[in-house]
């Protein structure tokens, strides 16, 4: 059997002796995270996107949030004390955060950005982000996370 493919998530997490659980899936780029959700068989309020975005000051901050979910672009703002966000263009993604659209994780970002995590999260024992590549996720225990990332909880979304 060949030995598993470690993304950089996973190599952090390893040398963090977090406990994590891995899954790789046939990635297509055009697949939602609902799509991705029902692949891992999971509920979509388990699976989590990542999104950079930049405030008025030129800063950039991760949100995590639940796929099938919307960033409420004034509410996260507020959280990170700016006047206004806006999600970074695309092509701007793997310049800054090493990562490429649809394998962007929290961990392992070239620089650490203020992170923002969805406050439902806190109510798993375990939930899924991308593993730092396309077609890969890990779950982790929102708790270990904040062994890894300095990070707070809040309500970005969208109601």
């Amino acid at each position: 059997m060949a030995s598993e493919e470690k993304t950089n998530v996973m190599r952090v997490l390893a040398q963090k002796k977090i406990t994590y659980k891995s899954y790789t899936y046939e990635a297509d780029a055009t697949m939602s995270g609902t799509e991705i959700a029902g692949i891992l068989g999971e509920n979509a309020d388990k699976v989590f996107k990542t999104l950079v975005t930049r405030g008025k000051t030129g800063a950039y901050y991760v949100f995590v949030i639940p796929v099938a979910r919307e960033l409420d672009l004034k509410k996260a703002a507020k959280v990170v004390s700016e006047k206004s966000i806006e999600m970074i263009p695309q092509k701007e993604l793997l310049p800054l955060t090493g990562y490429v659209h649809g394998g962007c994780s929290p961990i392992g970002m070239k620089k650490f950005f203020q992170t923002t995590v969805h406050e439902t999260a806190k109510e798993f024992d375990t939930f899924f982000f991308s593993g730092g590549k396309v077609g890969f996720q890990v779950e982790v225990n929102p708790k270990d996370l904040e062994k890894v990332i300095r990070l707070q909880y809040a309500d970005v979304c969208v109601d």
